[in-house]
């Protein structure tokens, strides 16, 4: 497949995706405790794409959003903007660790029983390419690499179109019983 047979599925699936969550859940909020009660991360997040449960208000202000997720792994596709930009005009690297904790912190959620959370202990980054608005949409591939009754690990990769890495990050998570509502 080339890089513009690429774009154009991730462009598709993108856009398909905004479509089913707009029309079913049209601005962004917070999933409460009720509503993700008896569900395991993977249902919270299948909810989330398929519109049942609103999108996080952080896919608006960073414009990325999830794309797929599996057990195990989460897809997220954002494309940087002028607001994303540094003073010397690259892609601040807040915006590509944003991007990848999520598709890292997703990744683990997927994994997560019923009455269980987590949370970020520690994220480490390393940006290999640089990236402007006019480098187009970007993914996120994160993939949960252990997970424990008190730990997690995952890895995540931010791509082009056309295969090239752009960032890669590690995260090391807490797992925890959520306090009961």
């Amino acid at each position: 497949m080339t890089p513009a047979d690429t774009l154009a599925q991730w462009m598709q699936e993108y856009d398909a995706v905004l479509a089913r969550i707009r029309a079913n859940a049209p601005n962004a909020g917070f999933v409460t405790p009720a509503q993700a009660a008896g569900k395991s991360g993977l249902e919270v997040l299948q909810a989330m794409l398929a519109g049942e449960l609103p999108y996080p208000h952080i896919s608006d202000t960073m414009d990325f959003g999830l794309v797929s997720v599996s057990p195990g792994k989460a897809v997220f596709q954002g494309t940087p903007q002028l607001k994303h930009l540094n003073p010397m005009g690259g892609v601040h690297g807040g915006w590509y660790a944003t991007l990848l904790d999520s598709a890292l912190g997703c990744a683990v959620h997927t994994l997560m029983p019923p009455g269980r959370g987590y949370t970020t202990a520690e994220l480490s980054v390393n940006i290999v390419r640089g990236a402007t608005p006019k480098t187009g949409p970007l993914r996120a591939l994160g993939e949960v690499l252990h997970c424990g009754r008190q730990l997690a690990t995952a890895e995540a990769r931010i791509v082009g179109p056309d295969g090239k890495l752009y960032a890669h990050a590690t995260t090391t998570c807490m797992v925890f019983d959520m306090p009961v509502a």
